[in-house]
């Protein structure tokens, strides 16, 4: 049976922050009822797939998933489950904010069968949480942090955001370590971007805000991967941080290219080498399932030829760690790797942005500061 993860799409949150570009926004109680019915039936439309797939994780992300009562999780999870063969030891994450959740709704998605909570804090100071345009205080983190602990959740990662406005590196090792302090399993790491149209990117280019410059920003950078490695972290991604055999499932498999299907608005997916998505519009993503016309959420992107494919899982292999194993290469794509991309290979080397080491290839410091010059290379 072939190996898939599921990615679940909910675009509600109780306010837009300040950085944000996804596709999510404000909600009534009504819009998300009648999407979450579509949501079920978008699941329940894969039944012809699912009978030759096994499911070995489920990431719920958004927006801010946990806007969602534990009744309508687990109708949601009732409709994965009656759809697919999910294994039972699947990494199942949802995403949450602080403040969203009690100790009866964490109870609920528990029973759900989630087990993995991926929470979104980006800071532990209130000051840059205000800048962010984040609903929540660092008081509020600790206290959905404490419920999840006493509910049992026993693998919890939480998000944090550096290059912030008017943040220090003082700031970033005191929030870093207050982190590490709570023993979380997992920490996730990101750099501000500033996206088109935000009105953090408003504020910047106003110059009502001024950003710490690239060199400060690369200084925070590395100064968390010191501290957290130095605590047990294993930095197994260009972003992600855990403890040994917290690292996750989900985010590895996409990097190794492994197949996906997305459910709800905007939600992409790859499936035999083509790339889709749904439509990015609720409404109509709604009113084509009450209206029997669900095929007209469907976007193609693309169907990747070989070539596309080599590029591509090249490009992922480089955001983990350890690199690209070359045997891996090999075996999925019978040809060896240092041939296929001599040239650019040799130029990343000599640049000293990659480094071949006889059995991966993989970025070298210098490269982890300037990585996306080297995915552009194999693009």
């Amino acid at each position: 049976m072939r190996l898939l993860e599921l990615y679940i799409h909910i675009p509600f949150c109780k306010k837009k922050c300040k950085y944000c570009d996804f596709l999510s926004g404000p909600s009534t109680t009504d819009e998300r009822e009648s999407y979450v019915k579509s949501l079920c039936q978008d699941i329940r439309s894969y039944a012809h797939l699912a009978k030759a797939c096994r499911v070995i994780s489920i990431f719920v992300g958004g927006g801010t998933p946990s806007t969602l009562t534990a009744f309508q999780m687990q109708q949601i999870f009732s409709a994965v489950r009656d759809t697919f063969v999910v294994e039972e030891n699947a990494e199942i994450t949802v995403e949450m904010n602080p403040g969203t959740v009690d100790r009866e709704k964490l109870s609920g998605y528990k029973k759900c069968g989630i087990n993995r909570l991926s929470i979104g804090l980006q800071s532990t100071k209130n000051r840059e949480l205000q800048i962010l345009g984040r609903i929540h205080t660092y008081e509020e983190f600790l206290n959905t942090y404490s419920l999840a602990r006493k509910v049992g959740f026993n693998n919890i990662n939480a998000d944090l955001i550096i290059g912030l406005p008017k943040q220090t590196i003082a700031d970033v090792e005191n929030s870093v370590n207050e982190l590490v302090n709570l023993k979380l399993e997992h920490i996730s790491v990101y750099s501000l971007i500033l996206e088109e149209g935000t009105m953090l990117e408003e504020l910047v280019r106003s110059g009502k805000l001024k950003l710490p410059e690239d060199k400060e920003e690369r200084n925070m950078y590395w100064k968390v991967k010191n501290i957290l490695e130095k605590n047990g972290y294993n930095h197994y991604e260009i972003s992600n941080f855990a403890k040994h055999g917290s690292e996750s499932k989900h985010n590895l498999d996409c990097w190794k290219q492994k197949e996906y299907v997305g459910f709800g608005v905007a939600a992409h997916s790859y499936t035999n080498g083509v790339r889709y998505s749904n439509i990015e519009n609720i409404e109509e993503y709604i009113k084509n399932y009450e209206e029997g016309k669900e095929e007209d959420n469907f976007v193609f992107h693309e169907k990747q030829t070989h070539n596309m494919k080599v590029k591509e899982y090249m490009m992922l292999g480089l955001r983990k760690i350890e690199g690209v194993c070359i045997q891996e290469f090999k075996e999925k794509f019978a040809a060896n790797p240092i041939f296929v991309f001599k040239t650019e290979l040799e130029k990343l080397v000599n640049e000293e942005l990659l480094e071949v080491n006889g059995d991966y290839i993989k970025l070298t410091n210098k490269g982890l500061d300037l990585a996306n010059l080297v995915w552009e290379e194999f693009v």
